[in-house]
């Protein structure tokens, strides 16, 4: 998608690099332009293209940050969601342009063509990005060099470029340590992601793993890391819609946590609009288990703290499924924001649970009549 705009008397068009749609209105903007001046352009709603000197951009951007931050109320997860949307649109504001080549035509400018490839490949042409999406393919190439650290593999997951990183470690110390089901040679993985869940099971010993997503980006992730960790002969990546065909002793899910709508791409790995993946993969569980085989469900209970799904619901969908619950194993979350008091969220994040529900289907003669 083009964007046109007039710059020194002249007709100007370039590639627009990002999610958000085209803006209104437009302005050049250099050193000289105040903290203050660009909040009152942004907030109405204009993008301003930075031709000044690219470390003032982005002391720019953290200045606009701290206003924003400053006056920010939450009341509720409602409340807490449009100002992450509001915030995100006004830090969105502040543009940065780049040459064909991936290079930054402004003084003292980081050289970021690799980043841009790694998560843009091709370039098609002069574009332009905001600054803070250009910050976030920098230290997502960061993280895919160096990669997260997962004690229960005792070995690291290199994410990729919006594939969500596994930042979470409780969710995998309990698939670490539930027994796996009898004779399991088999385990469908779903929705996978960076392939962390297939390369554990694969370590734990199940002789073949299907893994499954549909992000073309999150295939690539995980046969990437997959082959990183020795197991790639044993995962079959595939691209579908939750399950693979066939059925398994072992199925493992790990969905998205919160019924919300995503404001951008990488939130799509959390928030699952009116529980779609959720309901899809207990709608469809039972069909894909062999006669003795469990269904792992990975899920935080945050969504009823928040009040946005109540574990009746949850149980009722189970339950429409046709399925039981053999077991649930829980851990409360380790990561930083659930300690902290100055979260928006604390109250929620400090009740927290994460649970493994093991699931199978109900009997035949369960579901018929005393």
């Amino acid at each position: 998608m083009l964007i046109h705009w007039n710059e020194a008397g002249a007709p100007r068009s370039a590639f627009w690099l990002t999610e958000s749609p085209l803006p209104d209105n437009m302005v050049v903007a250099d050193d000289t332009l105040t903290a203050s001046a660009a909040l009152r352009l942004a907030q109405r709603g204009t993008c301003i293209l930075w031709r000044g000197d690219f470390h003032n951009a982005r002391q720019l951007l953290q200045a606009l940050a701290r206003r924003i931050d400053k006056h920010a109320t939450v009341t509720d997860f409602a409340a807490h969601r449009a100002a992450q949307a509001r915030r995100a649109a006004i830090l969105s504001s502040l543009l940065i342009p780049l040459d064909a080549d991936y290079r930054i035509p402004l003084r003292r400018a980081p050289d970021v063509a690799l980043p841009c490839r790694e998560a843009l490949e091709e370039s098609p042409g002069d574009a332009l990005m905001p600054l803070r999406q250009l910050q976030g393919l920098i230290g997502a190439h960061e993280w895919r060099k160096k990669g997260v650290a997962i004690p229960a593999l005792d070995a690291r997951i290199h994410p990729h470029y919006g594939v969500f990183s596994p930042v979470r470690g409780e969710y995998l110390t309990l698939v670490a340590e539930t027994p796996l089901p009898a004779h399991c040679a088999l385990a469908f993985d779903i929705g996978t992601g960076t392939g962390v869940l297939a390369a554990m099971l694969a370590r734990r010993g199940v002789a073949r793993i299907i893994a499954t997503d549909q992000d073309p980006r999150a295939l690539a992730c995980a046969r990437d890391n997959l082959t990183r960790l020795g197991v790639a002969s044993r995962v079959d990546v595939c691209d579908a819609d939750l399950f693979p065909p066939g059925r398994a002793p072992l199925v493992v899910c790990n969905p998205p946590w919160l019924p919300a709508t995503p404001n951008a791409g990488i939130e799509h790995a959390i928030y699952d609009p009116d529980s779609r993946m959720l309901r899809g993969f207990l709608d469809g569980l039972a069909a894909h288990l062999t006669a003795e085989g469990e269904g792992w469900l990975i899920l935080s209970d945050l969504a009823e703290h928040l009040g946005l799904r109540t574990r009746a619901e949850l149980l009722a969908a189970i339950a429409h499924g046709g399925l039981r619950v053999l077991g649930r194993h829980d851990i409360r979350p380790h990561h930083a924001r659930a300690a902290d008091p100055r979260d928006p969220l604390h109250s929620a994040r400090a009740a927290e649970v994460t649970s493994l529900w093991r699931l199978a289907p109900v009997p035949e003669r369960m579901s018929l009549p005393p």
